[in-house]
């Protein structure tokens, strides 16, 4: 959850694998894990560039998952969290 805050916090232009790995003091083996599992789940996107591979987050993926979440709110009225999930994740992300 942190390498994904980081990365949200990042924006569009993402994060450098070993710069994520120095800001979360964690090594390189077990970071590469996370990412992948987050990749897997559509949340994480990987470019590589060079020798760097750079992780950003997949805010389509992100908003696909909080709706998912909300879906049962309200007693099975989704639209009343529609607002607050839009405010969250602008349709530009």
């Amino acid at each position: 959850m942190e390498a994904f805050r980081l990365l949200v916090r990042a924006g569009l232009e993402g994060l450098p694998a070993g710069d994520i790995a120095r800001a979360l003091s964690v090594p390189h083996n077990t970071l590469s894990s996370h990412l992948s599992i987050l990749v897997n789940a559509g949340l994480v996107a990987s470019q590589r560039e060079g020798r760097s591979i750079i992780y950003s987050v997949n805010f389509q993926g992100m908003r696909k998952l909080l709706a998912y979440l909300v879906e049962d709110c309200c007693q099975g009225s989704p639209e009343v969290c529609a607002p607050a999930l839009d405010s969250l994740l602008p349709e530009c992300c």
